[in-house]
């Protein structure tokens, strides 16, 4: 049964900096991809970024966090990492960690974190 502890987050002014941290139990090489999504209140649950877990990280971050916020992983510790910086009111969300199949589809997902950022 795979795992996912999420650490991070909370309130922060408009302009400022986060980082989110995802811990997975099992072997990394069990999961093709890890990512991170958000949903708003009355929004749908969007991908915010993912990575690849094979021997090159490769990324893709959504149109809307780019340039601001970045993935990446530990590999030895099991961990993927979101740092958000200049952080806007738009990105007060929950966020989630997600487990990705060969199909980029999310399958085991984290417990979720509040991200708030205040104008």
């Amino acid at each position: 049964q795979v795992q996912l502890v999420q650490s991070g987050g909370g309130l922060v002014q408009a302009g400022g900096s986060l980082r989110l941290s995802c811990a997975a139990s099992g072997s990394p090489l069990m999961f093709n991809h890890m990512g991170w999504y958000r949903q708003a209140p009355g929004k749908q649950r969007e991908l915010v970024a993912r990575i690849s877990m094979r021997s090159v990280a490769v990324t893709t971050h959504a149109d809307s966090v780019k340039g601001r916020f970045t993935i990446s992983r530990d590999t030895p510790k099991n961990t993927v990492y979101l740092q958000m910086n200049d952080l806007k009111p738009e990105d007060t969300a929950v966020y989630y960690c997600a487990t990705l199949t060969s199909g980029l589809e999310a399958e085991y997902w984290g417990q979720g974190t509040q991200v708030t950022v205040s104008s």
